[in-house]
């Protein structure tokens, strides 16, 4: 079933905080510059009603809720949105109660911030809150957005840990279920600053099926339907394992080095777009485009 609705998935902004987030937190004021980037100004254009909107910024990955929510709700307001607010849902009983349900049925946008991802589904998936908000990208004119653990939390599988440096050793990433909202593609985020290209290799080669999807700092992807546009300042990396030739993933040990021959791997800038269906890029501002015609 084709949703109807869009995605907006952000890698987060600079910080030097670990995996979990911390200095993310820490950091709120600075680490939502990436607003200014059109980033947040996107996703209220791309919204049912604007301007006019109910937009609900949900906290439950962050562990200081309080200075992460008002934060988000300052810089949409700031851009002309008129009905924001802050759900701070800290438990399962809380997510499938009536209160939190029907706020979710009212809304227009859910805007996950980041924090800790497994925090995010150990809380919410698979509640009434869960089920709400999937059925309506389903079939309204709804969007999920997250940045940070709220962009990794939204494909079907998440990375939850894994260190940079020893990524492409057997068995050094995590992943777990994430919250279903896009099919056979995983995400990683903060990518480009924390050098993670490794883990999401190893993601990969682990299914070569999964299409791998790195976001670098102040950039998302808008994803509606099939097809993936680049949005914000940054990069967003693409790793493609359809074409792997071999590897030495079943015969080494855990903790030991994996080797990978033919990995595919795709750099898109802003307004570049991708094709979920037929695996196509598209360059925006080609240096070949238009392109020259051969006698």
């Amino acid at each position: 079933m084709e949703a109807v609705g869009k995605l907006m998935i952000i890698g987060g902004a600079v910080n030097k905080g670990s995996f979990s987030e911390t200095d993310y937190d820490q950091n709120i004021e600075k680490n939502l510059n990436f607003f200014e980037r059109g980033i947040l100004r996107k996703i209220i254009n791309e919204s049912r009603l604007k301007e006019d909107s109910v937009i609900e910024i949900v906290t439950t990955a962050s562990q200081i809720p309080q200075i992460v929510g008002p934060e988000y709700k300052k810089a949409f307001e700031f851009l002309g949105a008129k009905n924001v607010n802050i759900l701070d849902i800290t438990t399962r009983e809380h997510a499938n109660s009536d209160v939190i349900t029907d706020r979710a049925t009212a809304a227009d946008v859910v805007m996950f911030t980041g924090g800790d991802q497994l925090r995010l589904t150990s809380i919410l998936g698979g509640s009434r809150f869960h089920d709400i908000i999937l059925m309506k990208y389903l079939k309204e004119d709804f969007i999920y957005a997250g940045t940070s653990a709220g962009a990794a939390a939204a494909s079907e599988n998440m990375i939850y840990q894994g260190s940079s440096g020893e990524a492409l050793l057997k068995g050094e990433i995590k992943t777990t279920q994430g919250l279903g909202f896009i099919e056979n593609v995983i995400v990683d985020t903060h990518f480009v600053q924390r050098g993670r290209i490794g883990r999401l290799f190893q993601a990969v080669v682990n299914n070569p099926r999964t299409l791998g999807i790195g976001l670098g700092e102040d950039t998302g992807l808008y994803i509606y339907k099939d097809n993936m546009t680049a949005i914000g300042s940054g990069l967003v990396i693409l790793v493609d394992g359809r074409f792997i030739k071999d590897t030495n993933l079943t015969n080494v040990e855990l903790g030991q080095p994996i080797s990978i021959d033919n990995l595919v791997v795709h750099v898109l800038s802003q307004n570049d777009f991708y094709d979920l269906k037929t695996k196509d890029l598209t360059i925006v501002n080609s240096q070949y485009n238009p392109i020259p015609q051969v006698n």
